[in-house]
C-alpha cells in the first residue's frame, strides 16, 4: 500500500481521490456480460451461505451480512462496481457509523470478493474494497483501571447473583483472554505441571498455549471440583448470562465507560509494565500483528518514570 504525508487534510483527500480513480481504471471487469448478471449482494449471499458457517463467529457475521444486504451497494452489478462507488458508500456510512465499524464492513466485503476472485473464479480483475482508502480510526480506546477502581469493580462483581462473574473477571485480568475464550476453557486444556493452558482455537483461528501467573493458577485451584471431568468447562455459565451480570454490576458502581473487553487492554498493559517483552506478551495475548498489540497497550508514564529512577546510571 502506498502512503504519503501531506501538509493539509484537503491535500490528503485530493490524493486519496486520485488514487481511487486510478484504481478504477485498472480494475475494469474482464468479462462484462457475466458480471452484468451478478450483484454485490449475490457475492455476499454466497459468502454467507458457504464461507460464514465455517467460522467461529458465524452467527455474528451472518447478522452483519444481513445488514450489508440492505444497503444500496448490494444492488450494484459487479460490472459497474468501481472504487469510486465503494468510496461514495463509505462516505455515506461515515455520516452515521464510526470509522472502526466502517473498516470492519470493508474488511468483510473485501474478503468476500477475494474468495469470489480466487476460489469461485468469478472474473473480477481487482478487488475495489481492498483498493478504497480506509477511514482513519481516531477513537482508539485507552481505558484503564485507575487507582481504587479495581477494588470497586471487584466488590460489584462479588455481589453479583452470577457466582462465575468475579472469578471470570479476575482470570481475564491474569491471562488477557477474551470472554469467549474463558467461557470455552475446559479442564483438559490446563497443564498443571507446566503451568500453562491451551486455547485450541482463538478468535483469529490460531491455537495458542499461554503461561499462567501464580494468581491464575490459584483461581483455577479454587474452582477445581473434587472430581474433575476433563471435558467440562471451567466456568459453567453462558455468554448471555455473563453479559447481563456485567451490566448489572456496572450499574452498582461508578466506572465511567469501562467495558468487559477493557479487561484485556488492562491485562496486556500490565504485562508490559511488569517488564515482559513484545514476543512474550504476544504469546499470551495471541496477537500476531505487533501494530495491533501496540494499540492494545497503554502504559502508565508514572510506572515508566519509576523504572527510569531505578536504572543504573552511566559514569
Amino acid at each position: 500500500m502506498v502512503t504519503r504525508t501531506f501538509a493539509s487534510k484537503s491535500d490528503a483527500q485530493a490524493w486519496a481521490r486520485q488514487i481511487e480513480t486510478e484504481a478504477d481504471r485498472r480494475g475494469l471487469p474482464t468479462d462484462r456480460k457475466a458480471l452484468d448478471r451478478m450483484t454485490v449482494g449475490d457475492i455476499l449471499a454466497r459468502y454467507r451461505d458457504t464461507v460464514t458457517p465455517t467460522k467461529r463467529g458465524a452467527v455474528r457475521e451472518g447478522m452483519a451480512i444481513r445488514v450489508l444486504m440492505k444497503h444500496g451497494l448490494a444492488k450494484v452489478p459487479l460490472s459497474s462496481l468501481t472504487v469510486a462507488k465503494v468510496a461514495a458508500h463509505r462516505d455515506l456510512r461515515l455520516k452515521t457509523v464510526k470509522p472502526a465499524s466502517i473498516n470492519r464492513e470493508l474488511a468483510l466485503y473485501s474478503h468476500a470478493f477475494e474468495v469470489a476472485r480466487k476460489v469461485w473464479d468469478i472474473p473480477i480483475s481487482e478487488n475495489p474494497f481492498a483498493l478504497v482508502t480506509k477511514p482513519k480510526v481516531a477513537d482508539e480506546r485507552s481505558r484503564r483501571l485507575e487507582t481504587g477502581e479495581w477494588e470497586m469493580l471487584r466488590e460489584a462483581c462479588r455481589r453479583s447473583r452470577n457466582p462465575h462473574l468475579l472469578p471470570m473477571v479476575e482470570f481475564g485480568l491474569e491471562t488477557a483472554m477474551r470472554r469467549g475464550e474463558v467461557l470455552r476453557l475446559r479442564w483438559r486444556d490446563i497443564d498443571w505441571t507446566r503451568r500453562t493452558l491451551h486455547i485450541p482455537k482463538a478468535k483469529n483461528g490460531h491455537p495458542r498455549t499461554i503461561p499462567l501467573t501464580s494468581r491464575a493458577l490459584s483461581l483455577l485451584r479454587e474452582l477445581k471440583p473434587a472430581e474433575v471431568v476433563l471435558d467440562e468447562v471451567v466456568f459453567p455459565t453462558t455468554e448471555d448470562a455473563v453479559k447481563m451480570a456485567w451490566r448489572r454490576a456496572m450499574g452498582r458502581v461508578s466506572l465511567p465507560d469501562f467495558r468487559y473487553h477493557d479487561l484485556r487492554h488492562e491485562a496486556v498493559s500490565r504485562f508490559f509494565e511488569m517488564g515482559l517483552s513484545i514476543p512474550e506478551v504476544a504469546l499470551i495475548s495471541g496477537h500476531r500483528d505487533t501494530r495491533m498489540l501496540m494499540r492494545y497497550t497503554h502504559l502508565r508514564p508514572e510506572i515508566i518514570a519509576d523504572k527510569l529512577q531505578n536504572m543504573p546510571r552511566s559514569t
